[in-house]
């Protein structure tokens, strides 16, 4: 595995990606699990697909079509939902089924042979380009020096939208920050899981965090490090045993999340006594 690593270049993105990738996840999968948003967040990944369906039509490289059709949704989604009194879950579906729509239909207009959509429903952090790494990279920065520079801000929407609006801190305005960040994030997750798997990596580690502590700050940290725990251990098995690297990698993380579990009623049990 690690002669791999050294030798291809393939590999090498296949770790940054899963190292970036367990960044964010441990930032926004927490802000996404805290204020309830995994719903929506499914809604923009499918949503996404469109854009990538376009993105293979136009024949540019078909993340960046996802990425624009993910930030559209995501500012849609905030907008309509302000404005028009419409049932979340209602928007949710229009934007999942209309995406998913829209990227058959590009893919069907594409010429030549259909292209092969695996990797992007699916995810295969084994096929991550270089272009797509630079991507990702500039993503996740962005997310790193927004939420660090307005952690605050950030932790008060999520628990305390009010006291927020008496100090005069406009919160539509960072509702539509956060739900691009979220677009950003889904955008990131795909090569690694796929559109279809890629809410269960952003919840899974946040999930397994909150078992342990309830303080925003430390959930993110240690969703981080189980993310990238299951990501590389997910890596190495996909290598190993030539399977699916993005259902390798959910598999690990729901049997982590189950050792976790019983670990802390294990844990509490034994204390109890």
């Amino acid at each position: 595995m690690w002669n791999a690593i050294i030798n291809y270049s393939f590999m090498q993105n296949a770790l940054i990606a899963a190292l970036l990738s367990s960044i964010v996840c441990g930032i926004m999968g927490t802000i996404i699990i805290e204020k309830q948003l995994v719903s929506m967040s499914g809604g923009i990944a499918h949503t996404s697909f469109g854009g990538i369906g376009l993105g293979y039509l136009l024949g540019i490289e078909p993340i960046i079509g996802g990425f624009a059709f993910a930030v559209m949704a995501a500012i849609a989604i905030v907008t309509i939902r302000r404005r028009a009194n419409t049932y979340t879950d209602t928007l949710i579906g229009m934007f999942w089924s209309v995406g998913m729509a829209l990227g058959i239909l590009f893919i069907t207009l594409t010429p030549g042979y259909p292209p092969d959509m695996t990797s992007y429903l699916f995810g295969d952090i084994l096929t991550v380009s270089s272009t797509y790494l630079y991507l990702i990279m500039i993503l996740a920065l962005v997310i790193i020096l927004v939420i660090t520079g307005k952690f605050k801000i950030i932790k008060g929407y999520l628990f305390d939208e009010e006291y927020l609006v008496v100090l005069g801190i406009n919160v539509r305005f960072y509702e539509y920050i956060l739900f691009i960040m979220i677009a950003m994030a889904v955008v990131i997750m795909i090569k690694v899981v796929g559109i279809i798997l890629v809410i269960a990596l952003l919840t899974i580690p946040p999930a397994i965090a909150k078992l342990f502590s309830n303080r925003l700050e430390r959930i993110m940290l240690v969703s981080i490090l189980v993310g990238t725990v299951v990501s590389i251990l997910g890596l190495v098995f996909s290598y190993y045993f030539d399977i699916p690297s993005g259902a390798t990698i959910i598999i690990v993380s729901v049997v982590s999340y189950v050792i976790a579990y019983f670990f802390k009623g294990r844990k509490e049990k034994v204390f109890s006594h």
